[in-house]
């Protein structure tokens, strides 16, 4: 790209498109003719700065510590700031694990103050109260990273076709082994970590009811399982399933979390798929999410991303220990007590074996906190792009092409292992009390009723169970 500086006129070609803990998301809205035509089919990541942080605009890039655990990845640790550090991690560590094909590591360009102050100021009534609460655009920059808008096909910006593209967030697709879990945490190797952090949100009024989804069903290779789980996000989006129609959004939350699709929203989404969806009214949906299924099914994308998660091959209650040998700070998990044999083995190993275990756990939770971007086009509208794949959608004999993109793959602090930690303890913790008072009303309830009701009801329930928890 050639060598340019966004100025505070320029940021009236930009519209937000979403967000994260870190980065704002805009898309290039502006004319194909202005000088800024470059910059057609393309958006912005910007770094955001929390109002809480008081060292906010002076940090190091790396902290001594995470020197040390990136220390054969010289390109990271000579990075001169934040920007770089990003564009590096992806394009040095989580490339070669997760391949070219699939993630775009971006360009950097220089962006002016102005430049940010005019993104701050015209975005902040599209951005969730809560996130605008927590920060704003860190105007202490000089570079943002400028990357491919995946939820458009390159092509299908001149021909005219129409390009809808899906975003999911598929979280963790694994239950995790380790002998390292305690004995009171056991649920964690049977029930998803999706499924138990959804009732500990619903007891903070995080989310307004259970999700219908579970990643070990987006990820388990089973064609009628996908499907369960594209379903699934469709009923119940949250902040884990988005529809874009030509890079306008027209399903899910925008950079918040979204309820329960209601029928009025279902049959507006119905009603946007009209023309790209060859089908009667009442059916176009349907087909939609059999599309989807299809193209996760068939790109078998979601293996190669489960293999990055299972770096992690400890759970957190194993690479915590190493974590604290890696700080050389004493373990304060040790001083609580528990299987101290069992932890001392960890402490016991070299500090290169522990400073591993901690990098590979790093990189599984950028792939767990991941996104993943579908984008299909008819194949009538075009002639393709060399690098798409097709899905044949048999239920109304379309063809489409479709690509498909990893996003938000960034470096995770060192510093959050310790946050990890916590949040895990409470959410199983949580889930295992309410389990026991669930099963406690049960048995309690079931004292009083006659046999046959008895064996009845314990059915009906089981069958509740699965579906709820499961």
């Amino acid at each position: 790209m050639e060598m340019v500086i966004l100025e505070g006129k320029d940021a009236c070609d930009w519209v937000y498109r979403g967000e994260g803990g870190a980065n704002l998301v805009l898309a290039y809205s502006g004319s194909s003719s202005s000088p800024s035509s470059l910059f057609v089919g393309k958006v912005i990541r910007i770094q955001k700065a929390r109002k809480n942080d008081k060292a906010n605009g002076v940090f190091s890039v790396l902290t001594c510590d995470e020197q040390l655990l990136w220390r054969e990845n010289k390109e990271l640790i000579s990075s001169q700031n934040k920007e770089v550090l990003e564009q590096r991690y992806v394009k040095h560590v989580i490339i070669p694990l997760l391949g070219s094909k699939h993630v775009d590591a971006g360009v950097r360009i220089s962006v002016s103050k102005e430049f940010l102050e005019s993104v701050d100021k015209k975005v902040t009534k599209q951005r969730p109260p809560w996130r605008v609460n927590a920060a704003n655009v860190d105007t202490s920059h000089d570079s943002a990273l400028i990357l491919n808008d995946h939820s458009l096909f390159s092509q299908g910006i001149s021909s005219g076709g129409d390009c809808i593209s899906v975003e999911i967030k598929p979280k963790c697709g694994f239950l995790p082994t380790s002998r390292f879990i305690s004995e009171e945490n056991m649920l964690k190797r049977s029930v998803s970590r999706f499924k138990m952090h959804q009732i500990l949100k619903l007891e903070y009024n995080e989310i307004s009811e259970v999700s219908e989804y579970d990643p070990l069903d987006l990820f388990s290779g089973s064609k009628e399982r996908v499907s369960e789980a594209i379903k699934g996000l469709y009923s119940t989006p949250q902040n884990n399933f988005r529809v874009f129609l030509n890079g306008s959004l027209i399903l899910g939350g925008s950079g918040e979390s979204t309820g329960r699709t209601s029928p009025e929203i279902g049959y507006a989404f119905e009603d946007a798929l009209k023309g790209f969806i060859q089908s009667d009214d009442g059916h176009r949906k349907n087909s939609f999410l059999q599309l989807v299924s299809d193209a996760v099914y068939e790109s078998k994308v979601l293996d190669r991303l489960l293999e990055v998660q299972k770096l992690d091959i400890l759970d957190v209650e194993g690479a915590i220990h190493c974590y604290y040998d890696v700080i050389n700070q004493p373990c304060p998990i040790c001083k609580e007590g528990g299987p101290l044999e069992e932890y001392s083995s960890l402490h016991a190993l070299p500090l290169d074996e522990s400073l591993k275990i901690v990098k590979d756990y790093m990189t599984a939770a950028t792939a767990k906190d991941c996104s993943l971007m579908i984008s299909f086009q008819s194949r009538k509208d075009w002639d393709g792009e060399p690098s798409c794949d097709n899905v044949c959608l048999k239920l109304t004999n379309q063809t489409f092409d479709y690509k498909v993109h990893f996003i938000d793959l960034s470096l995770k602090p060192l510093k959050r292992m310790e946050a990890y930690y916590k949040l895990d303890q409470r959410i199983i913790s949580f889930y295992t009390q309410k389990q026991k008072v669930k099963n406690g009303e049960e048995h309690l309830g079931n004292q009083n009723l006659p046999m046959k009701a008895k064996s009845r009801g314990t059915q009906s329930h089981g069958s509740s169970q699965h579906h709820y928890y499961l």
